[in-house]
């Protein structure tokens, strides 16, 4: 995904000829029941990131549903 997305976003414009994905990355799926929630958390993410970093807040998720992480390897490149 990440090889393929990059390739087409080169495509669009010279802007994107240096365009990369960091090194590590992670993909979580959402319930139906929560996709306006969710849509309306993406559209409001730079009010709420005044507030909560983005890091901080992808822990607080991880930890919420228990998946194992090494905090030296969370957002680094």
């Amino acid at each position: 995904m990440k090889r393929n997305s990059s390739r087409w976003l080169k495509t669009i414009s010279p802007q994107y000829e240096h365009f990369a994905w960091q090194g590590g990355y992670a993909a979580f799926s959402v319930s139906q029941s929560v996709v306006d929630k969710t849509v309306a958390y993406v559209n409001n993410q730079h009010e709420h990131h005044k507030n909560v970093s983005f890091h901080d807040e992808y822990l607080q998720f991880l930890k919420l549903y228990n998946i194992d992480y090494d905090e030296r390897y969370v957002l680094s490149d």
